[in-house]
């Protein structure tokens, strides 16, 4: 059998405020927002011959979400600017689910949890020459999981409750960076960067455990933070009358901790994968890109990435090092053509080559490289109001993004059009 989903997001509330003062000693500024989504998805088994279709899990996530911050930015000279902050969110997350067995519901799961974390800045930037100009800053994150949990309660006779509690977990990351930027006499520029980041487990990875297809993936409460270490630089280039700008760069970072699903065993109806840190991860590459104004109406950008991710080091199964990331291609390119006139019409066309990748840590299931086209058009009718009609997939090409090993397609043609309706500012 293979599985289907079906999702529906409904943004319940967001709220939103800020503002900025300036004095004399510096820009103040302050954000504040908090917000309430739910989250629903539906998921189906479709016989082999594809005439019957039977549920076997409905999901309703909640979620909420609040932060503020805080920056500060104040000139000193001519040549230097500092600029710092702070801010702080919390994230409330749960998935409320109900599994269907031969049609029927069974049991009811619930997964959640809650994430809170601060995080300080500063940055100096110093325009050592007026073509050379220096950048370094840090940043100072701390993050706490608490209240995680995992609750199963089977509807069947004689069937006994599971009740999973977690230990609540705290880390911290420092994330420096250091680059700088000169301007030569023939517009020609030259740039470089070596930094450092961290990007913390969501809720989703640390506690809910979810099924698409065959492939079973576990949770894991004790992830730990993937921790970037990367160093890139190039060059620029703008003709004198700045239409044309080509930028190439080279890159190459190394992640520790990488969180990916590691394949734990394989049956012929079940695949059992389990989130898990890898030792490390490498990507490294270059990336080329493009900008060309024919006309003064007119934008051409083409942009080349070619990006080698594979697994560096992981000691718990060093059968994985040297594979390839999953769903990382080697090769991308991208184009877009642009043709702006508010009077009469305003024209897009995109198109994308994506190249091979595997959709799976042992590189077992490879999906084949695909292209797609999207075009949009508009036309104002008022000056408040805009026509427009645009084409997703517009060759309506057959492409594989998923497998599991059930083959998933991308979307066909989709065509969309409607108005626009701008309400002025007060």
């Amino acid at each position: 059998m293979a599985r289907l989903s079906k999702s529906i997001a409904r943004t319940c509330a967001s709220f939103r405020l800020g503002g900025d003062e300036e004095t004399q000693f510096g820009l103040f500024g302050v954000r504040a927002y908090a917000t309430t989504q739910v989250f629903d998805q539906n998921f189906s088994a479709v016989a082999a011959d594809r005439n019957s279709e039977t549920p076997t899990r409905v999901q309703r996530v909640p979620a909420q979400a609040a932060g503020l911050s805080l920056q500060w930015s104040r000139p000193f000279g001519s040549r230097q600017t500092i600029v710092s902050g702070l801010d702080a969110k919390e994230v409330r997350g749960s998935s409320d689910e109900l599994a269907f067995t031969g049609g029927r519901i069974s049991a009811l799961i619930g997964a959640g949890g809650r994430e809170r974390d601060a995080g300080f800045f500063i940055k100096d930037i110093v325009r050592v020459t007026p073509r050379f100009s220096l950048i370094g800053g840090a940043r100072f994150d701390r993050w706490r999981n608490f209240l995680g949990h995992t609750d199963t309660r089977p509807l069947s006779p004689g069937g006994s409750s599971t009740v999973a509690r977690f230990i609540d977990r705290s880390e911290t990351a420092l994330s420096p960076q250091l680059s700088f930027v000169y301007n030569s006499h023939n517009n020609v520029a030259v740039f470089a960067s070596v930094y450092r980041g961290f990007r913390a487990p969501t809720l989703n990875e640390l506690y809910r455990s979810f099924r698409v297809g065959n492939v079973l993936t576990l949770a894991n409460a004790t992830l730990r933070a993937e921790k970037l270490n990367g160093v890139e630089g190039g060059l620029s280039f703008s003709s004198a009358e700045g239409r044309v700008t080509i930028r190439g760069t080279l890159f190459r970072s190394e992640i520790s901790n990488s969180i990916a699903n590691v394949t734990l065993n394989t049956t012929p109806n079940l695949i059992t994968r389990e989130r898990r840190n890898l030792g490390s991860t490498r990507s490294q590459g270059f990336e080329l890109e493009t900008e060309i104004r024919p006309g003064a109406r007119w934008l051409v950008t083409a942009g080349y990435l070619f990006a080698d991710a594979r697994v560096a080091r992981f000691p718990g199964t060093p059968a994985l090092e040297g594979l390839a990331v999953p769903q990382i291609a080697r090769h991308s390119l991208a184009a877009q053509l642009r043709y702006t006139n508010p009077r009469k019409l305003n024209f897009g066309l995109q198109a994308r080559i994506v190249g091979r990748q595997f959709d799976d840590d042992l590189n077992q299931f490879r999906l084949p490289g695909y292209w797609s086209v999207d075009a949009i058009v508009s036309r104002r009718l008022w000056p408040a109001v805009e026509l427009f009609a645009a084409a997703e997939n517009l060759f309506n090409q057959r492409y594989v993004v998923g497998r599991t090993p059930i083959t998933t397609l991308g979307p066909p043609l989709l065509v969309r059009g409607g108005l626009r309706v701008r309400l002025p500012r007060k």
